[in-house]
């Protein structure tokens, strides 16, 4: 993932205990209450940097990352943009509200992002619905998770950029 130098180096503790290819491996998590707290830990310390408080878009992203889906949420309900939407449709979907999830994704449109996802069959509202019907066969396919990945580096790196 290409970052700015100092984006890559305020999150790159981060990155570095929790790499991006481990990160986020379930699908829907609780809201509150399941991240580990070395990684809280690092997250605090990576929002703490003013590169990245700064920009509420990072914010959320970060706290997505760590599985701290609250704290993503009342970041990302104040962004009131296609991207403080994808953010918040993202965090709907990862705490199984899958019909709010679709909602935030109509508001998001056709961002930009959603064209540099590493995945040729990524569509927004088709992934909630392929995550729910996991959900349900409580199943955890590994393309799924994958795709979540894919995502949410997409958006971040995306954002990264426009304050570049």
């Amino acid at each position: 993932m290409q970052l700015p130098d100092d984006i890559q180096q305020a999150v790159a503790p981060l990155f570095q205990a929790l790499p991006p290819d481990h990160a986020m491996a379930d699908l829907v998590v609780p809201m509150t209450g399941h991240a580990r707290r070395e990684h809280v830990e690092l997250a605090e310390r990576a929002i703490g940097n003013p590169v990245i408080a700064a920009r509420p878009t990072l914010v959320a992203a970060v706290w997505l990352y760590v599985d701290e889906l609250d704290r993503s949420h009342r970041v990302s309900q104040s962004i009131e943009d296609p991207t403080g939407s994808y953010w918040h449709g993202i965090m709907h979907r990862r705490e199984g509200d899958f019909s709010n999830s679709h909602y935030w994704f109509r508001k998001v449109g056709d961002h930009p992002a959603m064209q540099t996802v590493d995945d040729a069959d990524y569509d927004g509202h088709r992934f909630i619905d392929q995550v729910e019907a996991a959900t349900a066969a409580k199943t955890i396919p590994v393309e799924l998770v994958a795709r979540q990945r894919a995502e949410w580096r997409a958006l971040f790196a995306w954002c990264a950029a426009q304050h570049a």
